[in-house]
């Protein structure tokens, strides 16, 4: 028993100093770190982020560059600030730390396109907006002008429908007339056009906005609502470079709007009749008030599913060649897109090749040509009428107040607008049926 008394004795004493070393290991992790931060010319930044490397542990600086965090010693902080180099400061056994943050020159060295050349973006006293191939490249659509979309700040891109040709309006900095023409000024490398949307994203370099005065001096009243210069890829010095890229989709209509049953829609017509007093306009298509219920079971045609409901299919790619020598350099490209739209008779198919050469007989004398080739196929007249002046014209319109019952002459009738100026979906699709080749 003696023995035992003292086994426990010892084996208590054992755990005793296992957790004093526990405990003190525990307290010696924690580490209240202070600091401060500082800018180049030893002014204090204000809102820079102190954060614990790998965790979610962090705080920001007040008002004099000072900060207070705790952390566990071992660990580094990362510190950084917008329009700064972001810096890991080592802080084991440390308790306070001076930190000066630098200048993030490399968004200042960019090179940006203008109307009288390129620049670094650090000498252009104008504002100009970009957008590199890497970006553009990265959204797998069909016109550069989507490609744009959200990406350069007061530039507003807006889809006036969703037919796979409709004409996409650009804003720089809002509209500045109420009647004339808002659109901006197009340069596509050098040469001013009407649109950007036939050429392919895969063969742009860089999209370069200028929104102001001062960046769209040089084309005078043309760039007043601003200006979008387009540089495409050219040939580069090395060995020949081919790059093929292919993309699918398929689109289906994500949701329908609710319209009336068979049963709902013919009680609502009644209701019509009595409150224009032609119970025998409504006893002319829908029979007698007594054997409504005949209607309740009768199924309803789903005009929106019929029209907008089939699957859309969308196969992209594109072929890529450039290279050459310190005297001659080359760029090819071919790109193909077939867009079937999820609407009836509505399909859309581009084929785009370009060509550019680049010749240096001497050090003063370049020689540049470049081919641009677009051949444009469009099916259907899209969602809307052709010459729509509100959204009561639209199909989408049609196929939703479109009696979901056999109705007959309803079109030929004189009365047909008691039913609610009725036109058949199938009707107001064919009647714009077009083919167009551009």
């Amino acid at each position: 028993m003696q023995r035992m008394s003292n086994g426990m004795k010892n084996m208590r004493v054992t755990l005793l100093m296992l957790f004093m070393a526990i405990s003190f290991g525990l307290s010696a992790q924690n580490v209240t770190l202070t600091g401060n931060i500082t800018d180049v010319t030893g002014e204090s930044i204000i809102g820079a982020s102190v954060l614990e490397k790998g965790t979610t542990n962090g705080t920001i600086t007040d008002f004099d560059g000072n900060f207070t965090l705790s952390i566990s010693g071992n660990v580094p902080v990362v510190i950084s600030y917008i329009g700064m180099k972001t810096m890991e400061v080592d802080v084991k056994g440390k308790t306070h730390i001076t930190v000066v943050l630098e200048d993030d020159t490399q968004a200042l060295e960019e090179v940006v396109v203008i109307g009288y050349g390129t620049v670094k973006r650090k000498d252009v006293t104008g504002s100009v907006a970009s957008v590199s191939a890497d970006a553009i490249a990265a959204v797998p659509v069909a016109s550069a002008v989507e490609a744009i979309t959200g990406k350069l700040a007061g530039v507003q891109v807006t889809t006036t429908e969703g037919s796979p040709d409709a004409e996409m309006k650009i804003r720089v900095r809002g509209g500045g007339s109420i009647t004339g023409d808002n659109t901006p000024l197009f340069i596509v490398d050098g040469f001013p056009v009407s649109s950007i949307s036939d050429i392919p994203p895969s063969d742009i370099e860089s999209i370069d906005v200028l929104k102001d005065a001062s960046s769209t001096a040089i084309y005078g009243s043309r760039g007043a609502n601003g200006a979008i210069i387009v540089t495409t890829k050219s040939g580069k010095e090395g060995k020949v470079n081919i790059n093929y890229n292919a993309y699918v989709s398929w689109k289906k209509w994500l949701k329908k709007l609710d319209v009336l049953g068979s049963g709902d829609y013919t009680r609502w017509q009644y209701e019509l009749a009595l409150l224009r007093d032609k119970v025998e306009n409504y006893e002319k298509y829908f029979g007698s008030y007594a054997d409504i219920d005949l209607y309740d079971n009768l199924e309803a045609n789903d005009w929106q599913n019929q029209i907008f409901g089939r699957t859309g299919f969308t196969f992209n790619h594109n072929l890529s060649i450039n290279g050459g020598s310190d005297k001659t350099k080359y760029a090819f490209n071919y790109s193909h897109i077939d867009d079937k739209a999820i609407m009836q008779m509505s399909n859309y198919k581009r084929d785009n090749i370009s060509l550019k050469l680049n010749n240096k007989p001497s050090k003063t004398v370049t020689l540049d040509f470049s081919l641009r080739y677009a051949k444009t196929s469009i099916f259907g007249g899209g969602a809307n009428e052709v010459n729509e002046k509100s959204s009561s014209d639209s199909r989408l319109k049609n196929a939703m107040i479109y009696a979901p019952i056999p109705l007959s002459d309803i079109e030929s009738s004189e009365d047909s607008s008691d039913l609610g100026n009725l036109y058949h979906p199938y009707t107001a699709v064919s009647d714009n049926d077009r083919e167009q080749r551009r």
